[in-house]
């Protein structure tokens, strides 16, 4: 029979063993990550660029993260539509996936979100957890929050917050004619634009303020008339996919020689339409641009080598590195012990350290402020092998474009 003193040891030994079994709970698992965005229709190449992105970060990741984990993307095409949306987090979820990653639509956004909340409130230890990587509604931190929601892109207001700061400075910027798409994130863009440069450039004249469908135009050749009628000299929009590749094919077509402030310019088709004739016009406003150094520059360069195409949601990196980090801390893989870790959650992403505010689930982050121009020495990257890139001209620390909240969160 053993003594006390070998029970004690063997109990000791058993207990180390299960602690360290916890600390390692994740460690090889495979977590299946649901994909939810337009693979058809004008928008499919982005949708079809950025599936890419996140296997290709995935890939990435599962060479080597804190919780040891295996990635896995499971894409579903949704049309660009909330309904198509909310039956594909029906059939993620009907596959066992507890991760779902969207972007492209705030009212595909908000259809997932309200799908989830639904979901997660009448099947209890089995909530599903929403990563938003770039519907960029500030109503989805604020009054239309949902805890099981996160956000890493900067909302519209953040964005119009730092692109206005720059604005600012821009003593030839007079007179700026605002054009978007008729959805929720296009009304944002115009209302922030109004309201923020009021603030900060009285002086500025608001020329235009049109919306347009969301991806049905195939001619802006009306809207660039008008445009150039109005005297502006600048023009504000949000603008992304088709709607701001014709946009600015229209623009060079008839001449049109003002600058272009927008958000989403690096989007797969757009370089290419801006090509030479957009040199030193074009301007961006985002979290990341395409001459970012460190590690997700060379991601950058393979993801080039690879597919011949530009990595440009650098969003997919701030996923994987939230993730994982998260599980690390959790020791489990669990969405509703995860997502209560990434509340608050500091996390090294590839734009140094970033804060998930733990108030809204508005990811905190640098900005910059870009223009398009042909590429040199200390900016090689070429965009859609144009020649050209997206260069740095103003960066700002997180705290210059954080904004206030509204959200009342409710928790589980």
């Amino acid at each position: 029979m053993a003594n006390a003193k070998t029970l004690l040891n063997l109990s000791v030994t058993a207990a180390l063993a299960l602690g360290a079994a916890a600390v390692h709970a994740q460690k090889g698992e495979t977590v299946k990550i649901g994909w939810v965005d337009p693979l058809t229709g004008l928008m499919a190449p982005v949708g079809q660029n950025q599936i890419k992105s996140f296997q290709f970060v995935a890939e990435h990741f599962n060479k080597s993260n804190p919780a040891g984990v295996k990635f896995e993307m499971v894409p579903i095409d949704n049309k660009l539509s909330p309904q198509e949306s909310t039956t594909a987090v029906k059939s993620l979820i009907d596959q066992g996936v507890r991760y779902i990653v969207q972007g492209n639509g705030s009212g595909a956004a908000l259809a997932i979100m309200d799908a989830l909340a639904k979901h997660n409130e009448r099947n209890p230890g089995k909530e599903v957890v929403y990563l938003n990587y770039a519907a960029v509604d500030p109503d989805l931190t604020n009054s239309k929050c949902s805890y099981w929601h996160y956000r890493l892109d900067a909302d519209t207001s953040m964005k119009m917050e730092a692109l206005t700061s720059w604005v600012k400075d821009q003593a030839d910027i007079k007179k700026i004619y605002l054009i978007n798409q008729n959805y929720a994130h296009g009304h944002q863009v115009s209302r922030f634009g109004k309201e923020i440069l009021a603030r900060k450039r009285p002086d500025i004249q608001i020329v235009g303020d049109d919306l347009h469908p969301l991806a049905q135009v195939r001619d802006f050749a009306p809207y660039i008339a008008k445009i150039k009628a109005s005297g502006a000299d600048t023009v504000l929009t949000g603008n992304w996919g088709s709607d701001l590749t014709l946009l600015i094919k229209a623009a060079n077509d008839q001449g049109l020689n003002v600058k272009f402030l927008t958000y989403y310019a690096g989007v797969t088709g757009t370089p290419t339409a801006l090509g030479a004739a957009a040199e030193g016009r074009v301007y961006v406003v985002a979290y990341a641009h395409s001459n970012m150094p460190g590690e997700v520059g060379k991601l950058g360069d393979a993801f080039k080598a690879k597919f011949n195409d530009d990595y440009y949601t650098f969003a997919t990196y701030s996923a994987f590195a939230m993730l994982s980090t998260a599980m690390a801390q959790a020791k489990t893989t669990d969405p509703a012990k995860v997502a209560a870790t990434m509340e608050g959650l500091k996390f090294k992403s590839f734009n140094g350290e970033v804060e998930m505010r733990k108030g809204d689930h508005q990811l905190q982050q640098a900005l910059f402020v870009t223009v398009w121009k042909k590429t040199d020495a200390k900016h090689p990257y070429s965009v859609e092998n144009t020649g050209y890139g997206f260069q740095p001209v103003k960066a700002y620390d997180a705290y210059v474009a954080s904004t206030p909240t509204s959200c009342q969160m409710k928790r589980p």
